[in-house]
């Protein structure tokens, strides 16, 4: 990435005036145009959104758009549309005992509605606010209890199974932190108590151990800030075997996306944690690893970027050779060789932001250089380019890729690879990071644990 150092955030308001229309426009277009029937909305096939039945995650991100639409706009008709669809589509997912993404589908929803509540917002009864506080406890219980014990910690298992750890998953621990913030008390067999924040904590722990290198000789490949998609385990007596991949090109590169979780979700978790004013012990030894970790995926992101800050989907994709310093030129979205992912983009930028402002106050020089390196994504993310201005097109941020191993991702006519497409996860995430931005133009922050009691 070539960090555009002389852009501010009030150089964006127009553009981010401009995206609340068009992401608001969107929202309102899928909701009269998508059947449910299908199932969950995923990823569009020429700018339609269609369903694949891998898992259930994507559901949440769809009614949590229009919510944080209408908390930056003040639209009552993208609250309504967002609070109706909550209310009568997402009980199914507090329930869901088989994925490992309570952290994206609820509090999307349930947290957006109560964090909206709490600031009167949207008028709430104090029984309508238990009700959300009710949901996002039992969310995060049935994910705390997806659990495996290892030798030296332990972590919320991917819909894989027990044996395997996704990178996605430090972000949606997020789940945990909100139901420890509002002192649920879980219980299990024989009634022994699970510490939301200790479990949390652990897999946290376990992910930038496991998931993140940081350039000491682990393997062949190891160099600062890569990241495996997924961990093995062996089961039975939980030891550690190796990296491996299911969405990227093998366990030994970086899918972007999965970089980018790991960028948003430490930041975030570091914000809990300082925020909250947590006390335990160890606490500052857990910071420094949170810290190490959200600092590698960051300038690994930094370094493995086009110019404009926009990744291709696996830094060690098989073709990717072909595109020559592909770091040193903007993004080249229609190239014969391999796809970018704007979704990554998304997820990083408000990785690099948040790790910025962890920064301001003792490595000031740093974090003026992750936060310049998060606006100089956005300010990309936000041109015509990938933004979906056709008005028939159902998404909002366009050459998003899902699973291109699989070949589940639209190739346009003519084209060679995945352009073009939306997802469910990268609309939220750059309505997401878009919000941030908006709070920052005020002076002020956003956090997804803001006014979550």
């Amino acid at each position: 990435m070539i960090i555009d150092n002389t852009i501010k955030v009030t150089d964006l308001e127009k553009s981010l005036s401009d995206f609340w229309e068009l992401a608001a426009n969107k929202a309102i277009l899928l909701d009269r145009e998508y059947d449910t029937s299908q199932g969950s909305p995923v990823f569009t096939v020429n700018g339609k959104y269609t369903t694949r039945g891998w898992t259930e995650w994507t559901q949440g991100f769809q009614y949590g758009i229009p919510l944080l639409i209408s908390e930056a706009t003040g639209n009552k008709e993208m609250l309504k549309l967002g609070k109706q669809n909550t209310i009568n589509n997402m009980a199914h997912h507090l329930s869901h005992f088989g994925v490992h993404d309570h952290g994206f589908n609820n509090l999307s929803t349930y947290g957006n509605l109560l964090r909206m509540a709490n600031q009167g917002i949207m008028e709430a009864s104090r029984e309508e606010k238990n009700f959300y506080k009710l949901a996002l406890t039992m969310s995060g219980s049935v994910q705390a209890k997806r659990w495996t014990n290892v030798k030296d910690g332990g972590y919320i298992y991917s819909f894989n199974g027990p044996h395997s750890l996704f990178i996605d998953t430090i972000r949606t621990t997020r789940i945990l932190l909100a139901a420890h913030k509002l002192g649920h008390r879980m219980l299990d067999e024989n009634d022994q108590q699970i510490d939301f924040l200790q479990r949390a904590v652990t897999h946290g722990l376990t992910t930038a151990k496991y998931a993140v290198f940081y350039g000491e000789g682990r393997d062949t490949y190891d160099e600062w800030g890569r990241v495996a998609h997924e961990s093995i385990f062996n089961t039975n007596d939980g030891n550690y075997r190796c990296p491996n991949s299911q969405q990227g090109f093998s366990g030994f590169t970086t899918w972007t996306r999965g970089l980018a979780w790991a960028m948003s979700g430490f930041t975030e978790f570091l914000e809990y944690l300082n925020e909250n004013h947590i006390k335990f012990e160890g606490l500052d030894e857990v910071k420094a690893t949170f810290l190490k970790a959200a600092k590698a995926t960051c300038d690994f992101y930094i370094g493995n970027t086009s110019s404009d800050g926009i990744p291709y989907w696996d830094t060690g994709a098989p073709n990717i050779h072909n595109l020559g310093n592909y770091q040193e030129r903007k993004a080249e979205i229609y190239n014969d060789f391999e796809p970018i992912d704007s979704s990554a983009a998304a997820i990083g930028a408000q990785g690099l932001l948040r790790l910025s402002n962890l920064l301001k106050d003792t490595e000031p020089d740093e974090a003026k250089k992750y936060h310049q390196a998060g606006l100089t994504t956005l300010k990309t993310l936000l041109t015509d380019d990938y933004l979906a201005v056709e008005p028939s097109h159902q998404g909002i941020l366009k050459h998003s890729v899902y699973h291109w191993p699989n070949g589940w991702d639209n190739v346009p006519k003519g084209k060679k690879v995945p352009a073009d497409e939306s997802s469910m996860w990268g609309d939220y995430h750059m309505v997401e990071l878009c919000f941030l931005v908006h709070k920052l133009t005020q002076d002020k922050y956003y956090t997804f644990f803001d006014n979550i009691s």
